[in-house]
């Protein structure tokens, strides 16, 4: 595989191993992956400042952070620095969220798409704050995704259906597509190992808690895997959550995650670019250990 088609990686601030974490985006940016992108756990905005100074050319961005845990002018300000820090290498996304993550953190969204029009157009506006990143939306549902093309400079999923993805890029205006470069990325759980069944049960297990979430199955419903959602629900309704990886199916599975041997995520990651995604990001796991075993184990593929 060239360089060219490298996918992005994604990363997370891990409590006690977040030095450890800059040592290796040091190393990714070493190997030429097209961009780090670091999930909501821990702080996300931290780490991307740090990835603002600890390294020099690559691409970063979070994906995503949440927009009812800060104000927008807090958010304005933190990102413009980060913006500037970087060289223009920032890229900011953010989402709504899902409103049982919410109801834990003790918050209360509002209704998504006039909630993402109000944050944006904030955030926007914020005075003093200088000049800010590429906005990039994290999407599922068509709505949102449109939402994106007319708001934002790119469109991020997360454990999207690949087979979905053309219909669901279809609902970008015809403006989205005059915006250069307008991101397209994807979230994408990835295990290598030549034990299939075993790379599989450690797909199942991180999707497990996002079957869980009501706007996920509807998104996965509308992908065609109505069933397989159904069934999660019934099982949530009898209080038998032990049943829901049973329900996330070998053909869901394909089709939302990247597992098995080298030589099948690689083929896979080129089925997510012929897809529509121009950034894969993958979320590297392993079945022999943490998250820096499972990016030796990403190393070594490509």
């Amino acid at each position: 595989m060239s360089e060219k088609s490298l996918p992005a990686v994604a990363m997370a601030a891990v409590p006690k191993r977040r030095r450890a974490s800059l040592e290796l985006a040091r190393e990714i940016e070493r190997r030429g992956y097209a961009g780090i992108y670091c999930a909501s756990v821990g702080d996300a905005l931290g780490l991307c400042l740090a990835l603002a100074l600890e390294t020099d050319r690559i691409p970063f961005g979070t994906a995503i952070s949440n927009i009812y845990t800060r104000t927008p002018f807090d958010y304005a300000a933190t990102t413009s620095l980060i913006h500037e820090l970087s060289g223009g290498r920032f890229s900011f996304g953010v989402g709504v969220s899902h409103a049982a993550m919410l109801t834990h953190m003790g918050l209360e969204g509002g209704r998504p798409l006039s909630s993402m029009r109000a944050f944006v157009e904030s955030w926007r506006a914020a005075p003093r704050a200088g000049e800010q990143p590429p906005l990039v939306l994290a999407g599922m549902r068509k709505k949102m995704v449109a939402l994106a093309g007319e708001l934002a400079d790119g469109l991020v999923f997360a454990n999207g259906a690949r087979s979905h993805m053309v219909e669901s890029l279809a609902c970008l205006p015809t403006a989205a597509s005059v915006k250069e470069p307008f991101f397209r990325g994807c979230m994408i759980p990835t295990c290598i190992s030549d034990d299939i069944e075993a790379a599989k049960a450690v797909n199942r297990r991180t999707l497990t808690s996002y079957a869980m979430l009501p706007n996920y199955r509807n998104y996965w419903k509308e992908a065609g895997y109505v069933d397989e959602m159904d069934g999660i629900e019934k099982a949530l309704e009898a209080g038998d959550r032990e049943k829901i990886p049973h329900f996330l199916t070998d053909r869901w599975l394909a089709d939302t995650t990247l597992f098995g041997s080298a030589t099948q995520v690689r083929d896979g990651l080129e089925a997510w670019f012929d897809a529509g995604i121009k950034t894969p990001i993958l979320v590297p796991s392993s079945a022999n250990g943490g998250q820096m075993i499972a990016f030796e184990e990403l190393f070594s593929i490509f």
